[in-house]
């Protein structure tokens, strides 16, 4: 834990177990890169300036990769200063996962 947040992964972590844990996942529609750590690696340069312009813009990352912020009680004002983010893109969220929470 850092002073205002959680530290970075270590960096040897995401290299060492991402891709392992991934083969073993081959069917995965839709991933949640949760928080500017998750979305620096994975989104690399496609990412924006800071979390909240990579969020504002979760439609340009297509089907399978939607950017969130962490769900921490810190983000409580990040909350309420971006109402957009309850108003677009929870409920695209919510329309996203209901099938494919139901699927066999």
């Amino acid at each position: 834990r850092g002073k205002s947040g959680d530290l970075p992964p270590r960096p040897e972590c995401a290299p060492t177990w991402h891709d392992k844990v991934l083969m073993l996942l081959p069917n995965i529609e839709l991933t949640l890169l949760i928080g500017q750590y998750a979305q620096a690696y994975y989104l690399r340069g496609a990412a924006k300036g800071s979390l909240t312009e990579t969020v504002r813009s979760w439609a340009d990352y297509g089907p399978g990769w939607l950017p969130l912020p962490h769900p921490s009680p810190r983000n409580t004002f990040w909350l309420k200063k971006n109402l957009w983010f309850e108003q677009e893109v929870i409920p695209h969220l919510q329309q996203r996962v209901a099938p494919l929470l139901v699927r066999p």
